[in-house]
């Protein structure tokens, strides 16, 4: 109920974006008319249209996303047919024949039938599911949580209720501002006689919309010139309600009890028949488990938070695993390329990887336990009952207590010492993250999940286009120069000389890259505040000279720096065409 509530506030803030603009007129030019035959259809279209493509979308139906493309020009033309309507409807009747029933009755017939007092809801309806096409909300905060949830958590009444909670709150604040405007329009007609006036600006609006949505100005350009942000009283929403956060971010941590009292039945260990393939072992299943302690790891290998906490699960499972302690990893993947057994296998064997890993690439596993976090451990003791989690990095001395009193209860007499985890020799990316200096926030490149683009025009969607990258960058913002093209899930570079530039505040900096799609390695180099990275503050991925290259699906730590802490402009230049460009992430 609470992420209902969020998310209906979510779509009550779209108001106040920017993002909204483009669909205004539209709206609009229906606030002189019945609110309940008139503006309420058209809203409902809105949100109606909304639910439903941003449901399949973010389960990955690529069809649906192109067939939302297609449907979006469709969109356009049937909406500038209805600008034009407004702006001469006698015009429309004669020389748009062949759109009478679409782009002239969407006007003109509507009018009648309301002056009528008879009908109107229908084509409303109608202007709505065709604006609701065209409606690309700004990713903030909250919407960001409820398409991440969606896309982890498999299409569902709870996702969908989710977003139709969003969708309901922006036609909430719309009603609301429609209502204002329509007082508005009908004073000016009653007082001043401008009603065609009024109407013809509209059609003015409607037409400048069409072009701005064509452009893409309604998801790049508007989100850069807007004076009132969402995100901070968004975030602000999502820190007050418990567990509301998609993915833990490094300092999150959700142990299951406290030292010394009791471990509660938190439920029992679901079958692990869904996993695609194992690593290590033949397939385990939850009965042959029965009797040891088990400690099951959520991670993926690309994931900074998961690489920090490896080096911890590693020393359980070898420490433990003469006293009936179990560890399988569950690798569940955030790319597509995560989803390649062949790399997964690589990536298992360069991070040393020995206990059994499932590939859990449908999410099966990841949904029997209604995960949502990386890393995620549970705690299973050897009646096969789920004892203890903990979600997110750190509390590394209390999950291994667990452990320890799970194998007590096991029978479990001679054990070894504890580990000290401040004795853990953690290298590359496995050093703890500097959390004092840590203020910028993982950011994904993809355009399903980008936020905080800089780069003039905003992104274009799965199309190579130009970018430029801005002369100066806010804190955490980001942008792109030269030939990309952007996916869902990564930027693509399409000639050699493209650059990423980052202003960022941590102490690491990280980046998912992948070679070309042939495989073929990409040389880059990286600069800091517009000079050559300083040899003291290149990451484990970065020579001397501050070159490197590309030649793996992975995670490359660019920069560590080892002096003072301070927001610096980063900025790698690929030397080579092909790289893929997925996510940054910070330490």
């Amino acid at each position: 109920m609470l992420l209902l509530l969020l998310a209906y506030l979510g779509g009550v803030l779209t108001l106040l974006s920017p993002c909204i603009l483009p669909v205004l007129p539209f709206v609009f030019a229906r606030a002189d008319r019945p609110f309940l035959r008139s503006t309420l259809p058209l809203l409902l279209g809105m949100a109606l249209t909304f639910t439903v493509v941003a449901s399949l979308a973010a389960v990955g139906s690529q069809w649906v996303a192109q067939a939302n493309q297609i449907g979006r020009w469709v969109a356009l033309v049937l909406m500038a047919v209805f600008a034009i309507a407004l702006l001469w409807p006698t015009l429309a009747d004669h020389l748009l024949a062949p759109f009478q029933r679409i782009g002239a009755r969407l006007s003109a017939r509507a009018d009648a039938a309301d002056a009528a007092g008879r009908g109107g809801a229908g084509t409303s309806l109608l202007i709505g599911i065709a604006t609701g096409l065209l409606w690309a909300p700004c990713a903030g905060p909250i919407l960001g949580l409820v398409l991440t949830g969606a896309a982890l958590n498999g299409a569902s009444v709870g996702t969908s209720s989710l977003l139709l909670a969003y969708a309901l709150g922006a036609v909430t604040a719309l009603a609301l501002a429609v209502w204002v405007g329509g007082r508005v329009f009908r004073a000016l007609q009653a007082r001043l006689g401008l009603g065609n006036v009024v109407r013809r600006v509209l059609g003015v609006a409607a037409l400048l919309a069409v072009v701005a949505i064509g452009l893409g100005w309604d998801t790049g350009l508007l989100t850069r010139l807007s004076a009132v942000s969402t995100a901070r009283i968004e975030q602000g929403l999502l820190d007050a309600v418990p567990d509301a956060q998609p993915a833990a971010p490094p300092m999150m941590m959700m142990a299951a009890g406290q030292a010394g009292a009791p471990l509660p039945v938190e439920g029992t260990l679901p079958s692990l028949s869904g996993a695609t393939g194992w690593l290590n072992s033949p397939p385990l299943t939850a009965e042959q488990l029965r009797g040891k302690v088990v400690l099951i790891d959520f991670w993926t290998y690309s994931c900074i938070n998961c690489l920090r906490a490896m080096p911890f699960v590693h020393e359980w499972a070898q420490r433990y695993r003469d006293h009936g302690l179990v560890v399988v990893g569950v690798h569940t993947p955030e790319f597509a390329f995560e989803r390649d057994p062949r790399n997964v296998m690589k990536a298992v064997q360069q991070l040393k990887v020995e206990y059994p890993v499932a590939l859990d690439n449908q999410y099966a596993i990841w949904r029997a336990f209604n995960n949502r976090y990386w890393p995620a451990h549970y705690f299973i003791d050897a009646q096969g009952n789920i004892r203890g989690h903990q979600f997110g990095e750190g509390n590394y001395a209390h999950s291994e207590q667990v452990i320890r009193r799970l194998l007590v209860e096991a029978g479990q007499t001679d054990l070894p010492p504890p580990a000290d985890p401040a004795a853990a020799d953690l290298q590359g990316v496995a050093t703890q993250a500097d959390m004092g200096n840590l203020r910028s926030p993982e950011t994904y490149l993809g355009h399903a999940r980008a936020e905080q683009f800089a780069s003039p025009g905003g992104q274009r969607a799965d199309t190579a286009f130009g970018y430029a990258l801005p002369s100066t960058l806010a804190l955490n913002q980001w942008g792109l120069s030269g030939q990309w093209r952007v996916d869902d899930e990564a930027a693509q570079l399409q000639q050699a000389g493209g650059r990423i530039a980052f202003q960022f505040h941590a102490r690491d900096l990280h980046l998912v890259l992948a070679p070309g799609e042939d495989g073929t390695p990409v040389r880059f180099r990286v600069l800091l505040d517009g000079k050559p990275l300083p040899a003291a503050d290149a990451g484990a991925d970065v020579a001397a000279d501050g070159t490197g290259t590309v030649n793996e699906h992975r995670l490359y730590q660019l920069i560590r720096q080892r002096g003072t802490i301070g927001p610096h402009r980063f900025e790698i230049e690929f030397l080579d065409a092909g790289v893929q460009a997925y996510a940054f992430t910070f330490g």
